[in-house]
């Protein structure tokens, strides 16, 4: 298909998952992060569509022959196993692709379940205690002088 041969623009990409549901597309990189609910599980790249898969997905994409996304550094060229790239046909089958766009959501909630949670005060589970301002240096100076001149008079 030529579409994958091409970078996607914004109204192919709606158009290709039309049969999935409303998509949020961000820019990333040089193309678009896909979201659906909250959930970042797709990018659209020069290379193609690449849904993100886990242990439970990914069978499905090795059988299809589907490679992992992958990138080039300066120094390495690095693979990405959680995210593969979309099967050709798929390209040519929005009611299929909706099937797969599915899975990859629910790959890319279990990723995020497994992830701790962030913690927002790492030195304990109360609240933080707002620190006093401390002045800088110079002004304590100049309060030290003022306190001393006071004391001398």
């Amino acid at each position: 298909m030529l579409l994958r041969k091409m970078q996607m623009d914004r109204d192919d990409l709606i158009d290709l998952f039309s049969e999935f549901g409303p998509i949020v597309l961000r820019r990333m990189f040089s193309g678009f992060g896909i979201a659906a609910n909250g959930v970042n599980f797709a990018m659209s790249l020069r290379g193609g569509i690449i849904f993100r898969v886990d242990e439970d997905t990914v069978a499905r994409y090795e059988a299809e022959g589907a490679k992992p996304f992958e990138y080039q550094t300066s120094k390495k060229t690095v693979v990405v196993r959680s995210y593969r790239h979309l099967p050709e046909r798929l390209y040519d089958d929005p009611e299929e692709l909706a099937v797969w766009a599915r899975e990859a959501v629910g790959a890319a909630q279990r990723a995020a379940a497994r992830k701790p949670a962030r913690k927002k005060n790492a030195s304990s589970s109360t609240p933080a205690q707002p620190k006093k301002a401390v002045p800088k240096k110079s002004a304590r100076k100049k309060a030290a002088a003022k306190r001393r001149k006071r004391q001398a008079t």
